[in-house]
């Protein structure tokens, strides 16, 4: 199990490095619970919506993972995403630690863990760096990352 396990996370990644947000969603569970620094948690549907928005606004995007592990209930990799922050036009270089719990065949948990100050520094210039670190900085991302899914998943 834990080579099936390894190649279904390798499929996820080399999917995401296509932007083949479908590919990617059909390695997780119907109910799969999701989380990171800027979305906080998505379940089922919703964090499939995430990757599909994500891929669909990503522009100069690359994507690199290694570290894969996995074993017949956990696994993980560490991957680096290179892209153009599209509200402010800055490059941003987010390195990124990912958890992952396996059900049936497929990803029911995945956890991304990253520098929120580090991103926001990259992403939002010099109000990441004098503010990225606050909670209400932290807050105003994580609020932004929702409406935004909110508003891509009323387009349909």
């Amino acid at each position: 199990m834990s080579q099936a396990n390894h190649a279904l996370i390798t499929r996820f990644y080399q999917a995401f490095q296509q932007l083949d947000a479908q590919a990617m969603a059909a390695c997780y569970t119907d109910d799969v619970l999701f989380s990171d620094p800027v979305f906080g948690q998505l379940r089922g549907q919703d964090a499939v919506d995430m990757w599909r928005m994500l891929t669909s606004r990503a522009k100069d995007f690359t994507l690199t993972f290694d570290q894969v592990q996995a074993d017949a209930q956990r696994g993980s990799a560490h991957w680096v995403a290179t892209y153009v922050f599209s509200q402010t036009g800055a490059i941003v270089v987010n390195d990124i630690q990912a958890r992952f719990v396996f059900r049936d065949g497929k990803i029911c948990e995945h956890h991304d863990h990253f520098d929120v100050w580090r991103w926001s520094r990259q992403a939002l210039g010099i109000k990441g760096v004098l503010l990225g670190w606050t909670p209400l900085v932290k807050n105003a991302i994580r609020a932004q990352a929702e409406k935004g899914l909110k508003a891509f998943q009323a387009r349909g």
